[in-house]
């Protein structure tokens, strides 16, 4: 029994959740925008991108940057629309997905590394699983610089960062692990770690409660988990559908929001409204970005 309560429905593939002005903003791949939620239940659209967009966040003077998956880019809300803040495409290898800003509009941003949804459907999930390809974290600087800040990550994803701006830790999905750096004071990554080895779990959307932990979305099942250094799994969070994202938000930053849907591959999330954000009280409020 999913220990959720559902409080909203007719999406298709929600993505890159953020509290932001009392509301939950989040990407809609397949309706191509960006949307937000309020306390009250009402769904509205904030923008639409001409592409799917994923990971959001926003630079300190409160614009906001978008994650253009299938052009490779970083676009910048302006006051005339949309422009390109950054373009990825020298470093990130196939779809971008998540990102994190920091309290500084630095941005580091995930991708795929290479076409997950044919390669699943040609070698098999197990095939895919023991040879993933290796694609870099990109780094965003406030001016649109572009810079390699890891290689090595296998399908970088959901990222946090904790208060004090000095520790990022990357969800990698495909490894199955949370991966830890140190930031250095120009934004370079150091002292590569493993934070937590999940165990058959792959951490999708992540996000940092005030305890130090971190809630994981896993997206090979209908849960939402939250995980101590180290990987204690301290509470499961069970889903009505399978979880690929989760933010801390409402009005005690306390309401875990679990985004859910039947699947990821985009032929199942495009065949219908299967998307849905799910919601339930923990103990912990919100910490840190995003």
């Amino acid at each position: 029994m999913a220990e959720t309560t559902v409080v909203a429905d007719g999406l298709y593939f929600g993505e890159g959740p953020r509290w932001h002005e009392n509301r939950l903003w989040f990407s809609d791949f397949y309706d191509h925008e960006v949307k937000s939620l309020g306390l009250a239940g009402d769904v509205r659209t904030e923008h639409r991108i001409d592409d799917q967009p994923s990971g959001l966040g926003w630079l300190p003077d409160g614009r906001l940057l978008v994650v253009s998956m299938r052009k490779l880019q970083v676009l910048r809300q302006e006051p005339d629309g949309f422009v390109v803040h950054a373009d990825l495409s020298g470093l990130a290898r196939f779809m971008c997905n998540d990102m994190v800003v920091d309290g500084v509009g630095r941005a580091w941003v995930g991708n795929f590394g290479f076409d997950l949804d044919t390669e699943i459907r040609n070698r098999g999930p197990e095939a895919v699983l023991a040879d993933v390809p290796s694609t870099n974290l990109v780094r965003v600087d406030p001016d649109g610089a572009v810079h390699c800040a890891a290689i090595d990550m296998a399908f970088p994803n959901g990222t946090v960062i904790s208060p004090d701006g000095r520790t990022l830790v990357v969800a990698e999905t495909l490894a199955m692990r949370l991966t830890a750096f140190d930031i250095a004071d120009d934004g370079s990554l150091r002292n590569r770690r493993v934070w937590a080895a999940l165990d058959g779990r792959a951490p999708d959307g992540i996000c940092l409660d005030a305890n130090g932990n971190i809630w994981v979305a896993d997206a090979l099942a209908p849960e939402c988990v939250l995980v101590k250094e180290g990987g204690e799994i301290l509470r499961v969070v069970s889903t009505t559908r399978n979880c690929y994202a989760c933010m801390l938000g409402g009005d005690d930053g306390k309401q875990l929001y679990a985004v859910t849907a039947d699947g990821s591959d985009h032929e199942v999330a495009t065949r219908r409204r299967s998307g849905q954000i799910e919601c339930v009280a923990t103990d912990s409020a919100r910490a840190g970005w995003p």
